[in-house]
């Protein structure tokens, strides 16, 4: 090796390099070097002039004995939490939620690593019906989803200047999410959230998070088959869903015109009008006429209000 080459270290499933200088030698074929970069499977070496020691996260007995604790489990409350220590072992996060979303019925959470406080306003609350204005919500019940994701790139262009961002969301205090999604049926879709409060994630966490999607994928599913076996009714309570829905797609029925539903629709789910224009097919001069007039047939100013009203209509359902 001369010095000012650039090292390419190869293993399994990894590459990672390190810039040589002139402290960097060769001694009994054991390189010493002066850096090495971290890299996206969590490999990491000493800083030197040291021996290389190199280690994955892949490696850990923490890694493999959650993996182990998946297979071998037989009920679901215990294949989750095997799952979230298999995680855990690779990417830090501060709370997770799994929750299966249905196309014909309520959500439901198979498990959760919230504080009781934390359950019951995000959890309780949440299910009680604006449920239906998430985004997650919205992507898991469409026919084609993605495996993996991250929350922000799925979103609506002022979903953050939403009340229902404001009022949920912001209130998590997370700084990123990535969601792991799989469709167990034709009516129901899976979800593992994983969150971060700290700092986002980065591209060698993100990467490992890719790497490990078909354990995640297969482990969803053998929580679901789980919980299925035990549970009976996969899909809750549809009564109170068709309600829950029926009362959004009808809200302000009595005033509104059908276009002007859609467009308060749209914007209780953080659509801009330019966005609600897109999706409707229309001008957005004419949206916002509609978003005028729908405001003054409800008598309301602003759309903390929108909000107000339609959470009160739900809480009724």
């Amino acid at each position: 090796m001369l010095a000012g080459h650039r090292l390419w270290l190869w293993s399994t499933g990894w590459a990672g390099c390190g810039q040589w200088d002139r402290s960097n030698y060769r001694k009994n074929d054991k390189f010493f070097f002066n850096y090495v970069s971290i890299t996206a499977t969590g490999w990491a070496a000493t800083v030197g002039p040291r021996k290389i020691i190199v280690r994955s996260k892949f490696e850990s007995p923490d890694w493999h004995n959650a993996v182990a604790g998946i297979i071998s489990s037989t009920k679901a409350g215990t294949t989750a939490s095997g799952l979230i220590a298999a995680i855990e072992s690779v990417v830090d996060h501060e709370g997770t939620c799994l929750i299966a979303f249905h196309n014909d019925a309520r959500p439901i959470v198979l498990h959760h690593t919230l504080e009781p406080a934390g359950r019951k306003h995000y959890l309780e609350r949440y299910l009680a019906g604006p449920y239906l204005l998430d985004p997650l919500y919205q992507l898991a019940i469409r026919k084609k989803i993605p495996t993996l994701c991250r929350f922000r790139d799925q979103l609506p262009d002022r979903f953050r200047s939403s009340e229902y961002y404001r009022q949920y969301c912001e209130r998590t205090h997370l700084l990123d999410e990535m969601d792991y999604l799989t469709q167990v049926s034709g009516q129901t879709t899976v979800v593992l959230v994983i969150g971060r409060r700290d700092r986002m994630f980065t591209k060698a966490e993100l990467h490992r998070l890719g790497m490990i999607e078909p354990v995640v994928q297969s482990a969803i599913r053998k929580t679901w088959d789980e919980w299925v076996a035990k549970a009976g009714n996969p899909r809750g309570d549809d009564d109170v869903h068709q309600r829950l829905t029926r009362c959004f797609e009808k809200f302000g029925e009595s005033v509104l015109t059908h276009r002007e539903r859609q467009v308060s629709q749209l914007l209780l789910r953080g659509h801009s009008s330019k966005s609600i224009a897109r999706e409707l097919k229309i001008a957005p001069g004419t949206v916002m006429v509609h978003k005028r007039n729908l405001f003054g047939k409800l008598g309301i100013s602003s759309q903390y209000e929108l909000f107000s009203m339609l959470i009160d209509d739900l809480s009724r359902a």
